[in-house]
């Protein structure tokens, strides 16, 4: 709304300064600020606010150190994430950029199923929250949803760097690149012609399965998502796990972002140009200082936990981001993390089941599943975990950044 309340000042009146909400650097710097203020001076009160209405974490005994402690802390922090990353957006972000209205939509939406399962858990006392199924079915239509609008809209594009020789090197960076066009191609990190067309899984089979390839590139959209999702959900398990990787895999995506969104940048770098999908920046830098400022109430000993409110609509974002961006492929280098979690639970059940029908008795790979409990469980105290974890995540992330130029 800014947005075009300045762009509106500046060309009525040539208002001094106005100009700056031009600049995508300058309302992401706003955005970051904004959120990180808004979440972490009026978190306290959201806290106190869902303490007063008895909104507690009902803990299940898993027999870890410490977990009975925390019986009774606040949930549905994600709240907190939410507001503090829509507000910002709503007043400095271009809100009829497609790119936009699709994190819009992903927020409210893997918000509203994660809300509907935090309440069942708290004021219908029951455990399990939502059912799976409903889960999983939102989860789907996320998919869906996201899967059309980045293929049907026409705002969705890619230019292609063409060739150009010695003589024309020092042409203007717009004139390296090709018309817009609607593409299934990607991202593979780490090789030289780094493009991938998902429409070549198809088009072997002749020219009717390849006019279809929008339903194969539909459904790898819902994978992605679900899966994501589903990882940061399991890796929510101990203070600040979950919130401190999501901020480092998001300003990652940011990177990303915005280098594919400048055309200067991408002419650079050689990779494909997205009009428009600069503009996310400013969700993004909205998003991580939600998260950062969460952070401030939701490390060891945490005040806050954010619920299925918050860790699914963080992997629904993160998906949605990475695939915005075609670099999907790269999630399971960057989300590492999540990625890890969901495996490691995957195998334990696999194996368990595995083994009680083999010898009649279910065994276990690891002490506990996800994998971080399986440290808290050899002796490892949260906060050690939780920093080890990040670290690693750091690590990944600039491992992730180099593939922009390491080919």
């Amino acid at each position: 709304m800014l947005y075009y309340l300045f762009q509106y000042l500046e060309n009525q009146f040539h208002l001094s300064g106005a100009g700056l909400f031009q600049y995508i650097s300058f309302r992401s710097a706003l955005a970051i600020l904004m959120s990180l203020s808004f979440s972490t001076l009026f978190g306290k009160r959201i806290i106190d606010y869902l303490r007063r209405q008895q909104i507690g974490e009902t803990v299940r005994d898993l027999g870890l150190e410490g977990q009975k402690e925390k019986s009774g802390t606040p949930t549905m922090g994600g709240l907190i994430i939410i507001l503090a990353t829509l507000i910002p957006v709503l007043l400095l972000a271009k809100l009829d950029n497609v790119y936009i209205i699709i994190l819009i939509v992903t927020t409210l939406w893997m918000g509203l199923i994660g809300f509907l399962d935090d309440y069942i858990k708290v004021f219908k006392k029951d455990k399990d929250g939502l059912k799976g199924k409903f889960k999983i079915f939102g989860q789907v239509g996320l998919g869906v949803f996201v899967g059309a609008m980045l293929y049907f809209n026409p705002n969705v594009t890619i230019k292609q760097r063409i060739h150009t020789t010695e003589i024309t090197q020092k042409v203007k960076a717009s004139q390296k690149f090709g018309p817009a066009e609607k593409s299934f191609k990607t991202t593979i990190p780490f090789l030289k012609n780094n493009e991938f067309d998902y429409k070549s899984l198809v088009s072997w089979m002749g020219e009717t399965p390849a006019k279809y390839a929008w339903v194969l590139f539909i459904l790898i959209v819902v994978f992605i998502v679900t899966a994501i999702s589903n990882g940061a959900n399991l890796t929510d398990g101990i203070d600040g796990l979950a919130a401190g990787s999501s901020a480092i895999i998001v300003a990652t995506l940011g990177v990303f972002a915005w280098v594919s969104g400048n055309i200067v940048f991408a002419d650079y770098l050689q990779i494909m140009y997205i009009p428009n999908s600069g503009e996310m920046t400013i969700f993004i830098s909205a998003f991580v200082g939600a998260l950062v400022g969460f952070l401030w109430y939701n490390t060891y000993p945490a005040q806050i936990f954010m619920g299925d409110t918050g860790s699914l609509t963080i992997g629904g974002v993160i998906a949605v981001i990475a695939i915005a961006v075609r670099k999907e492929l790269l999630i399971p280098l960057l989300a590492a993390t999540f990625v890890v979690e969901i495996l490691s639970v995957i195998i334990q059940v696999g194996y368990f089941k595995y083994t009680k029908k083999k010898i009649g008795l279910g065994k276990r790979i690891f002490l506990m599943a996800p994998l971080h409990h399986h440290y808290q469980k050899k002796g490892y105290h949260e906060s050690k975990i939780v920093m080890r974890f990040l670290i690693i995540g750091i690590m990944l992330a600039v491992l992730t950044v180099l593939t922009l130029k390491v080919r």
